[in-house]
This record gives structure tokens, C-alpha cells and sequence, in this order.
């Protein structure tokens, strides 16, 4: 009696929780608008700037002299190719890097996480002024030897390789953390093993095995680098290189409105691309194995069992026994 007692009270319930699931909301809605207000807001404010002049109305001139300014051009491709090379350098050191922590032993984890954490507790001043000793004492002490080419290569203002290797060092903790969470979801040494035991080589089980398991977390990774290239200023400005964000502090002094303009220009941008490279991170992250070389498997003799006797009982008997065969009364 007191089961049946139980059952009509679940019953009652599920249409109210039905119902209160169905009610909407406003707090929610009232959340979404105060946090979009706080970030449009401010968007709206810069663009009333840029297109608005006391005394003269609306005008675009911000907007239409920028493609035109000298030197917008050339930082903006120059950004975006130490983006290029900073993300791909990261990543080339990052992904091996975790991969064989996932496989060794599980102390190394720590020594790698506190190594790809220590930009965030070095500040980016106290590294730029290291590089810049370095710069400065190299040309004296190895002015007779080869690497007194290497010391200039790497300081050249059309591609300043000095500043991929120090975005590389700040990027490592953003790159590290979006690729341990997305290695921590994958069991990776299973996936490995049966790459290895198909024949796969150790680039193949990266390349067609880890990666395509890793696509969401490389785009995070990669969008979070190219936001930190894109804006970062104090590494660039204090070793005398005119990337885009040291551009538009420049034109500020001379063209208050047409740097607001390009920052907002270079938002959008930015937006575009996590777009694109979220776009990229939500495709099929299927796991294709290199087949090895087949191997053939002898058949032995086939058994069939009627598939009615095991469910309903109508077949006409059990299924006879497979002859068993013993040793020397073949």
C-alpha cells in the first residue's frame, strides 16, 4: 500500500517542475543587458568620437584616411606575421612537449606546468630589459665570431625575430593551459598504443591521431596568442620595433581620432578572426588510425544459432554443439 501511495505524489510533482521549468526568466535577460551595456557602451562612445567634430557635424574622415596613413600598412602586416610565427613556434614546442608528459611519468607534469607558468610571474618589463641586455651585450663580446650575424638577424626591423621568441615565452601559459585541457578529455596513451600497434610512426600518431583530438583547444590556443601579438605594446616599444599597436599609440599624438578609429577597426578584426579560427575548432575531431599492414586470420568452422530460440522460445530446439576436437581421434 504504500508504494501505490508513492507513485500518484511523483506523478502530481512532474507537471509542476514542468511548469517551473517553463516560466521564463527576466533575471537572466536583466543579466545579459547590464553586462551587454557595459561592453557596447563604451564602443558606441569611441565611434560617436571618431565620426563626430564640434562645429562641423558628422564626418568620416577618421575612417577613409586610415588605408592612406603612413605606416598602417606595413604594421599591420607585420603584426599579424609575428602572429603567425609566435603561434606556430608555440605550438611546435607545446603539443610535443605535453604529449610525452601524458605518456612518461606523472612528476614531469608539474615541472612543465610550473615552467610554461613562469611569464605570468615575471613581469614583461623585467623580460624586455633582460633581452635588451642581451642585444646589447652580444655585438661586443662576439663581434669576431658567427654569431655576431645571428645577434643582427635576429634584430631586423622588417621581420624581428627577437620579438617571436619573446611572445613565444609570454603565450606559453595560455597555450599551455587551453592544451592540457583539451589533452586531459583524450586518453592519450590508449590512442598511441593502437597508432604504434597499426604501424604508425611517432609523427603520425601527432599529426593524424593527437591533433585531430586537440582542434577545439589549438584554436583557443591560437586566438588567445594572436590577441596577445596583436596587443601587446611594452616588449615591442622598448626594443625600438613599430609592430601595430606601437603604430597607433604613435598617430594618437598627431590623429587622436584616427587611432581611436583603427583601434576600433582592429576589434573588429580581431572578432573576425576568433570567428574563423572557432570555425575551424568545431569541425569533426574523429580519430584516424594509419592502418599497418593487414594481417589474415584463418577462419574456423562457422556456428549458427537460431535466433528465435533464445528470444522467444519458438524455434524448433537448442542449437547443436560445436564438434570439439581431440588430440590424435581426427
Amino acid at each position: 500500500m504504500a508504494a501505490l501511495t508513492t507513485v500518484p505524489a511523483a506523478t502530481a510533482s512532474a507537471p509542476a517542475k514542468a511548469a517551473r521549468r517553463s516560466r521564463p526568466r527576466y533575471w537572466r535577460g536583466a543579466v545579459l543587458a547590464i553586462a551587454g551595456l557595459y561592453f557596447v557602451t563604451p564602443l558606441v562612445s569611441s565611434f560617436v568620437f571618431t565620426v563626430h567634430v564640434p562645429n562641423q557635424g558628422l564626418t568620416f574622415e577618421a575612417y577613409t584616411g586610415i588605408l592612406s596613413a603612413d605606416g598602417f600598412t606595413e604594421s599591420l602586416f607585420l603584426s599579424h606575421s609575428l602572429a603567425a610565427a609566435t603561434i606556430a613556434l608555440a605550438l611546435l614546442l607545446v603539443v610535443p612537449a605535453l604529449v610525452a608528459v601524458r605518456l612518461g611519468p606523472p612528476r614531469l607534469r608539474a615541472v612543465v606546468e610550473i615552467v610554461c607558468m613562469l611569464p605570468l610571474v615575471v613581469p614583461p618589463i623585467a623580460l624586455v630589459t633582460g633581452i635588451a641586455t642581451v642585444l646589447r651585450w652580444g655585438p661586443e663580446h662576439f663581434s669576431r665570431t658567427p654569431l655576431y650575424q645571428t645577434f643582427l638577424a635576429v634584430q631586423n626591423e622588417s621581420f624581428p625575430v627577437v620579438l617571436v621568441l619573446a611572445y613565444t615565452v609570454l603565450a606559453l601559459p595560455f597555450v599551455h593551459r587551453s592544451l592540457d585541457a583539451g589533452l586531459r578529455a583524450v586518453d592519450v596513451p590508449t590512442l598511441v598504443e593502437a597508432a604504434r600497434n597499426c604501424g604508425a610512426s611517432r609523427l603520425q600518431v601527432i599529426v593524424s591521431v593527437i591533433l585531430p583530438n586537440l582542434r577545439s583547444s589549438l584554436a583557443g590556443a591560437s586566438f588567445l596568442t594572436l590577441a596577445l601579438v596583436l596587443g601587446e605594446y611594452t616588449v615591442a616599444s622598448l626594443l625600438g620595433f613599430r609592430p601595430f599597436a606601437v603604430w597607433i599609440v604613435t598617430v594618437s599624438g598627431a590623429e587622436a581620432r584616427m587611432s581611436v578609429a583603427v583601434s576600433l577597426l582592429s576589434l573588429l578584426i580581431t572578432w573576425a578572426l576568433l570567428l574563423v579560427l572557432s570555425r575551424a575548432g568545431t569541425g569533426s575531431s574523429a580519430t584516424a588510425i594509419p592502418a599497418g599492414p593487414a594481417t589474415a586470420t584463418p577462419a574456423g568452422p562457422a556456428t549458427v544459432t537460431p535466433a528465435a530460440d533464445a528470444t522467444s522460445g519458438t524455434g524448433t530446439g537448442p542449437a547443436p554443439a560445436a564438434p570439439t576436437s581431440v588430440p590424435g581421434k581426427e
